[in-house]
């Protein structure tokens, strides 16, 4: 290794062809091994041999191994380096290969290459040794001069880094104990050099000339450091860089340098720690992050740990611990602001300004978790935007349909790959402030997996007394949810876990009635799609009895999605009527019209009526072809007035008729009152009796509570039938004597489960064995008992909604569902009469007109004589 040194090598040895890097004696090398010749050097004599001797190879620089052993080798360079093998690690992806770790010891020469294959073998020459003697008689003062300097230059590039670096101490004490000779290579190894520079060194047999060489790369890198501090001069101590002092690597022609690249991440490490000691987050959250930031000064980039680290550090630096907006509390300015944006919903505005009222009182107020339920398409979605429009707050959705994970919600360990924060967390880095209104959309359909249960997760998050130091997995330090307002939306609280629905305020959603279906209509959704679709109301024009045809004949929902969806393909068509008469006006006329003809408005496909609709074509006009019509056929006159005729055209045959009268023209045939998740509907009930065994037959696909009822409802009646008169088809009291009944609910794709069919059950039943009909304005919803009482039920508002939608005019219902009424809006109230029933005899009575004949019972009166 120095020119002092007693090394012997072999005189033969096996050789190792490297083409990226040049290993100079005294310095380590990682190389890879994937050709056939150095492949087979590898097994046949490192592998396979014993002693030290076969640990030694001749390093080859500047020449590439054939990539077949059929190719022949190529020239070989004049002087390599004997390496001692240190490390041999084998690999099959992505292609077998061998990575060896290779020390240099000394220079040699080849004299004469012995053999090719498998392995190519040389006899070589060692020159270190060679050149002890051939330098002897050099003036020991003119390499002791070269020597002194090269020592200085060495020294002073030393202690121009940070000693406290164990590497950089290290180098300091090498350049003391080893010999003079010996620092020329092992200095180039270590500094910035190219592969050709360390070439140059490496064939530099002399002494003094290696001496000479190496020294002006020294002055270099000595330079290049000056200017580094020099830029860094009006930085503060802390931000002194740390150099690490390692073998350079190959760096591809016009990219920038790998020193170049550490500074620039240096700097961001030094702002990334500024921005972390100058954020307002918490004592804890700042601890855990000024650890980080030493972890990841001492990291090298290589690892894959500093990326993960640094995502850390800057998700903690954008976080906003502290950064909220300021609430607007005008509550006059609230209601209009809610008003304009949505019609009806009267609980929700209420709500929300009691929530403002709250705040103009008390500044620390938590937010409220609100829960809306109610069926599709009634707003509760764009009603929470409104809030926090009228709030002046940022919005920001989560859809939780779906969502099987719990890692959504809390994030995942940042031991795992591809680690990530939850989604109540990402969406505070995006929204940038802490007190957002946080929208959880279809909270109901939450599903569990193997990887937890989010409902469960959400527990924490929506609690008040917990989320104030709410911990996200990812971020591993708690973090204050209270400021947020959260609302939930969901279809139905029968599939949110009761621990989670216990921490939200629910607030019933029903769906809208046609007034308020008319009014929305023509406040928002025509505006809209007129918007939509490049109209204006000069142009086009929809009264509001059309709306209500649409609304009656075309949809039946509880909400304005499809009435939204039946305006828009109105609007397209009104759309193609106007483009094709501007583009006939564009055309030159090709015919006059006849004076004996009038004006009107032709179309192969629509018949729209303008508001001067009463010109006809004479009746003395030619019968002319189609095409001819198109061609002659005047622009639409505008605005286009929408009617009935035009609704059938565009939309086709109306989708619902009122057959409630139809359907009840005979006995045993009664109508309920279900609700749905998409909001209340009509049922109705049918029953039909034949010879038979006395069984009873249900079907309509109905859940086991609705067939109790249906055995309930049947023993009811069996127990009463005396005082009713009810008889079977041979006159018998006992209904179900050599009888069977059939109950059918139709719309038998649809499950159908709960207790309020019950009264409905009954009223058809006794339809069915009394012979008698039932009002067809009538409709009823109610559960029974064994003993006739009618007990509440839920969803009252829903089940009337959809009853006046039907046009039914007589409603019967519990007793005790009296209190929701007052839900029910006024004008709806007007237009239907309610019936309230605590027994089945007052259901009866109500249910046939003229009531339901009770046979008078004897009273016998006992004498006290």
């Amino acid at each position: 290794m120095a020119a002092g040194s007693a090394i012997q090598i072999p005189t033969r040895l096996p050789l190792l062809l490297t083409h990226e890097s040049v290993l100079l004696p005294g310095s380590t090398m990682r190389t890879s091994v994937d050709s056939p010749r150095n492949m087979q050097l590898v097994r046949s004599r490192l592998l396979k041999g014993t002693s030290l001797r076969s640990t030694i190879i001749g390093v080859i620089p500047n020449t590439s191994d054939p990539t077949s052993d059929c190719d022949d080798l190529p020239s070989l360079h004049r002087i390599g380096t004997a390496a001692l093998a240190v490390q041999v690690v084998g690999s099959n992806w992505p292609k077998p290969h061998y990575t060896l770790l290779v020390t240099g010891l000394c220079r040699f020469q080849i004299l004469q290459l012995l053999k090719e294959k498998p392995y190519p073998v040389a006899e070589v020459q060692q020159l270190d040794r060679l050149e002890q003697f051939t330098n002897g008689h050099k003036s020991e003062e003119e390499l002791g001069e070269l020597s002194e300097q090269f020592y200085k230059y060495a020294v002073q590039l030393v202690e121009m880094l940070d000693m406290s670096v164990p590497a950089v101490a290290k180098l300091r004490r090498l350049l003391d104990n080893l010999p003079r000779e010996a620092l020329p290579d092992i200095l180039t190894s270590i500094i910035r050099t190219t592969n050709q520079e360390k070439l140059q060194i490496l064939d530099a047999v002399r002494l003094e000339e290696r001496f000479k060489m190496t020294i002006p790369l020294l002055v270099r890198q000595i330079e290049g450091l000056k200017l580094l501090q020099k830029t860094r001069k009006s930085k503060q101590d802390d931000d002194k860089r740390v150099v690490a002092i390692r073998p350079n690597r190959r760096i591809n022609h016009g990219s920038i340098t790998e020193d170049e690249e550490e500074e620039e991440d240096h700097d961001d490490v030094v702002m990334l720690e500024k921005k972390i000691r100058t954020s307002s987050m918490s004592e804890q959250a700042l601890k855990v992050c000024l650890k980080e930031i030493k972890r990841l000064k001492k990291m090298p980039q290589s690892m894959p740990e500093y990326a993960l680290t640094r995502n850390y550090l800057e998700l903690m630096v954008e976080l906003p611990w502290n950064k909220s907006t300021k609430d607007r509390l005008e509550i006059r300015a609230a209601r209009i602001v809610l008003d304009n944006d949505h019609y009806a919903m009267e609980k929700l505005k209420k709500r929300v300004l009691e929530y403002l009222a709250v705040r103009q009182l008390k500044n620390n107020l938590k937010g409220p978790i609100l829960c809306f339920v109610g069926p599709p398409g009634v707003g509760k979605t764009s009603v929470g935007r409104s809030i926090a429009k009228t709030l002046g707050r940022e919005f920001h959705r989560i859809a939780l349909g779906g969502v099987c994970d719990q890692s959504d919600i809390r994030g995942h360990r940042r031991t795992y790959v591809g680690s990530m924060p939850g989604r109540i967390i990402n969406g505070l880095k995006t929204v940038g402030v802490n007190n957002p209104v946080f929208l959880l959309d279809e909270v109901d359909k939450l599903a569990k997996s193997l990887q937890g249960d989010p409902a469960a997760a959400l527990l924490e998050v929506l609690d008040p007394e917990q989320n104030h130091s709410f911990t996200d997995h990812y971020l591993n330090v708690a973090f204050d949810l209270s400021q947020v307002l959260f609302i939930a939306t969901a279809n139905t609280t029968a599939t949110i876990p009761p621990a989670l629905l216990d921490r939200m305020e629910v607030i019933q959603v029903p769906g809208y009635t046609q007034e308020e279906k008319i009014e929305i209509a023509h406040r928002h959704l025509i505006p809209k799609q007129l918007e939509l679709h490049g109209l204006t109301p000069q142009q086009i024009q929809i009264p509001q009895v059309t709306t209500l045809g649409i609304i009656t004949r075309y949809t039946r929902e509880a909400g304005v999605r499809a009435l939204d969806r039946k305006l828009g393909a109105i609007c397209r068509a009104v759309a193609v009527k106007v483009a094709e008469g501007q583009h006939k006006e564009a055309k030159p006329d090709r015919a006059e019209v006849g004076e004996g003809e009038g004006k009107t408005i032709t179309s192969p496909r629509l018949d729209f009526l303008p508001l001067d609709c009463k010109e006809h074509v004479a009746e003395d006009a030619k019968p002319e072809s189609i095409s001819d019509t198109a061609d002659l056929a005047l622009p639409p006159e505008m605005p286009i007035l929408i009617d009935f005729h035009a609704l059938k055209d565009i939309l086709g045959p109306p989708m619902y008729d009122m057959e409630v009268s139809e359907r009840l023209n005979q006995p045993g045939v009664a109508i309920g009152l279900a609700w749905t998740p998409l909001g209340g509907e009509i049922m109705f009930v049918e029953a039909s009796r034949m010879d038979g065994e006395g069984q009873l037959t249900l079907t309509g696909q109905l859940g086991d509570v609705m067939k109790e009822s249906a055995h309930l409802a049947i023993s009811w009646l069996r127990s009463n039938a005396k005082r009713y008169q009810l008889t079977n088809a041979s006159g018998s009291f006992d209904l179900l004597d050599n009888t069977d009944i059939h109950l059918h609910f139709p719309a038998g794709a649809v499950t159908k489960d709960g207790p309020s069919a019950g009264v409905t059950i009954v009223t058809c039943l006794a339809s069915l064995f009394s012979g008698r009909l039932v009002c067809s304005d009538v409709a009823m919803t109610g559960e029974i008992t064994l003993r006739g009482l009618v007990l509440p039920v839920g969803g009252i508002k829903d089940k009337v909604l959809a009853a006046h939608r039907a046009g039914l005019k007589r409603i019967i219902i519990p007793q005790r569902n009296e209190k929701d009424l007052e839900e029910i809006a006024a004008h709806v109230r007007q237009d239907l009469t309610f019936v309230l029933a605590g027994c089945l005899d007052e259901v009866l009575n109500a249910a046939f007109d003229g009531g339901f004949a009770v046979k008078a019972r004897l009273e016998h009166l006992n004498s006290k004589l």
